[in-house]
């Protein structure tokens, strides 16, 4: 076999149809355009975000503003409510936290935060806490360590 008997499979290429020559056939007269109008013209299809009349999307939509900083970093984001689950003087860390399937993205460091009660003391590490959960904890018996975000 050679590049030259090489062909697409039988019923593969269909050669195109001729549109508009003369009054009778497919596509005859008008060729599909239908009859005047913008879109029966030549060159018609218009510029690429004209929406016939419409406000275009791209001017709908309100004006970017504001800054986001480049380098800004996501946590996730857990309640001293969270924790009631966990046994008296357990240790807590991003491990544990993700075992009890409480972090949305394991891959993300961990900041606990103060919305809740603590009634029991807790051996806490993680990536950043705030003031005042670590007064509750602390407060309850516990203790925070503050890990290395990687």
């Amino acid at each position: 076999m050679k590049l030259h008997d090489l062909k697409p499979n039988e019923g593969k290429k269909k050669s195109r149809i001729r549109i508009a020559r003369g009054t009778s056939g497919k596509g005859g007269k008008t060729g599909g355009r239908g009859t005047k109008g913008y879109g029966a013209r030549a060159g018609a299809g218009g510029k690429l975000y004209r929406q016939g009349g419409n406000l275009p999307f791209y001017r709908r939509l309100p004006f970017k503003r504001g800054f986001t900083p480049p380098f800004q970093q996501a946590y996730n984001e857990i309640n001293l409510d969270q924790l009631a689950d966990f046994k008296a003087n357990a240790k807590i860390n991003p491990e544990t936290l993700e075992e009890a399937r409480l972090l949305r993205k394991p891959t993300l460091p961990v900041v606990l935060m103060g919305r809740g009660d603590v009634s029991k003391a807790y051996k806490v590490s993680v990536h950043r806490i705030t003031a005042g959960a670590r007064k509750k904890i602390e407060a309850a018996g516990g203790s925070v360590e503050i890990l290395e975000i990687a």
